[in-house]
């Protein structure tokens, strides 16, 4: 604990980006960080305070110490290689695993944007440009991302993750698997990721660090029903 002391996470609920750094936290056993709760809805994420540690005036912004890292797997990587022995090994030795592991959490982060690019639409695009032909090419492209995911979950079963054992590969990929879901992804379509997302789903450190609101209402919003 007198590690995590040193350590202060701002972060906005239901952001992806800040819960992988969470479950890292958690998973290398560094409860008792700082850490404060912003609202997005408040443009919060701009303000003074986090553009001190973060000029994009994005969450997560993350100190241990005097080190910044903004870049959500940037701070992961940090994490498991500053905290090697302790907690859980989120990188395993054995080079198969490890190749599987590293090509699978970059893929995550291909997977965050398709997913972005539906779901933030409305945010991210000024309403002239918002032209269907163009939302109907995001959806497909996100369409073919997660029957890509669907062909690698193919053998998933209980304790299976996507690199061997749990890895940073899951803690990239989990929250948007939780992400789709809670934006109405059909479980009955993409039955791999359902299984995944609920063999994941009561982790210790994926409840301990679930965005707060999601327990209020686990089913958020339609957006993604009809993919």
């Amino acid at each position: 604990v007198s590690m995590a002391k040193s350590m202060s996470l701002l972060w906005g609920a239901g952001s992806p980006p800040c819960w992988r750094v969470m479950i890292t936290l958690e998973e290398k056993k560094l409860q008792g960080y700082r850490h404060k709760l912003l609202s997005f809805e408040k443009g919060e994420h701009k303000s003074q305070e986090v553009l001190e540690i973060n000029p994009r005036g994005q969450l997560p912004a993350f100190k241990h110490g005097d080190n910044i890292l903004n870049e959500s797997v940037a701070a992961c990587l940090y994490l498991e290689n500053q905290f090697k022995s302790q907690g859980v090994k989120l990188i395993p030795d054995n080079p198969a695993e490890q190749a599987l592991m590293y090509q699978r959490m970059m893929e995550g982060l291909s997977l965050t944007d398709k997913l972005n690019s539906v779901i933030y639409r409305d945010l991210l695009v000024p309403e002239e440009e918002r032209h269907e032909s163009a939302l109907k090419r995001n959806k497909e492209a996100l369409v073919t991302e997660l029957k890509l995911w669907e062909g690698y979950l193919h053998k998933v079963a209980a304790g299976s993750y996507l690199a061997g054992a749990f890895s940073l590969a899951d803690v990239i990929v989990f929250p948007n698997t939780a992400y789709a879901f809670r934006f109405g992804l059909s479980a009955g379509r993409y039955p791999k990721l359902a299984k995944y997302y609920s063999l994941l789903k009561d982790r210790p450190s994926i409840k301990a660090s679930r965005p707060p609101q999601w327990l209020a209402s686990p089913q958020g919003y339609e957006i993604l029903k009809d993919l």
